[in-house]
């Protein structure tokens, strides 16, 4: 049988992606299927760059705003959630275009995922309670001990991440680096062309961030990050106080620096993330390149969206 087909816009943070699928999504009869890991939680629209109002307006999206920022939000519930839009926009004759830097995401999607490995609530429990009380760190060296794979991709703090991996390991002695393998070998589900936005100049692309950063405190994102601190966010969910663009503002807010001291550690860690996209989606050998600048400056944004349209219909 023929495969679906399917596009998908990635890249890093800043790099111009939502643009793009805007306009080919007008231009092709395309609907958006957001592949970002935080625009699926309700009341965090300026930290995630979640399109507007205006935007959805114009161009339907599908997984923004699916769950309170209290609630967990898996990367296996994002697949399930993803495929049931996909095909909803496949059934109307509707091309899906996925949108987002979460590249994990969109590679699961691609490949399916492999047979699960098994859960276990107590050892989950265990080691969540071994990290509060001797610390992240020394729960992330745990890891780094049985899986040294995992522990270089999973930042220390990110603590369910490396609860996930550990209680991987332990439940089937194969650690998470090796069911990683297992899925990237096996074969694409969908007839899916993916673009990958880079830049040539990466101080280009830093001065787009660092400029994204500036525009996003203008419209409000401490007073958002103030809100869902009101609300009790931060404390009831460890995915949403580790997200970029809230935790760096977190210490202002607490008292503990100025303000200017963490709009300069947001521009840092927001660069760094867009490092760790860049190796994660330049690996991918399923990625089509489009290079974004010209000799220091941004390219035309019709040329840009020609070259890509060309290689969509080619």
């Amino acid at each position: 049988m023929k495969k679906p087909r399917i596009l998908a816009i990635v890249g890093p943070t800043a790099s111009g992606k939502s643009a793009l699928a805007e306009a080919l999504a007008l231009r092709l009869g395309g609907e958006i299927v957001s592949c970002d890991s935080m625009q699926v939680y309700r009341g965090m629209d300026i930290g995630t760059a979640k399109p507007s109002a205006a935007e959805q307006a114009r161009v339907r999206y599908h997984l923004i705003d699916e769950v309170e920022p209290t609630q967990e939000f898996s990367m296996v519930e994002y697949l399930v959630a993803a495929e049931r839009a996909v095909q909803d926009i496949l059934s109307r004759g509707r091309l899906p275009i996925f949108c987002g830097g979460t590249g994990l995401y969109l590679d699961a999607f691609l490949r399916g995922m492999p047979e699960s490995p098994g859960g276990d609530p107590a050892l989950r429990a265990e080691l969540t309670a071994l990290a509060e009380k001797e610390g992240a760190e020394a729960l992330h060296a745990a890891l780094g001990e049985v899986d040294p794979e995992s522990a270089a991709a999973t930042h220390p703090s990110n603590v369910r991440r490396v609860v996930r991996a550990l209680e991987i390991y332990r439940t089937t002695g194969v650690t998470k680096a090796e069911w990683d393998r297992r899925s990237r070998e096996l074969p694409m589900r969908y007839d899916a062309t993916v673009l990958y936005l880079c830049y040539e100049d990466r101080e280009l692309l830093y001065r787009r961030i660092d400029s994204r950063v500036d525009e996003m405190l203008q419209a409000g994102l401490l007073a958002e990050t103030e809100a869902l601190c009101a609300r009790g966010v931060f404390e009831a969910s460890g995915t949403a106080a580790a997200a970029i663009g809230y935790k760096e503002l977190l210490p202002y807010l607490r008292g503990e620096c100025e303000l200017g001291a963490a709009t300069e550690q947001l521009k840092m860690a927001t660069r760094r993330y867009a490092k760790r996209q860049i190796t994660w989606f330049s690996a991918k050998p399923y990625v089509t390149r489009i290079v974004m600048d010209d000799a220091g400056s941004l390219r035309n944004f019709e040329e840009i969206v020609n070259n890509a349209m060309g290689l969509v219909l080619s």
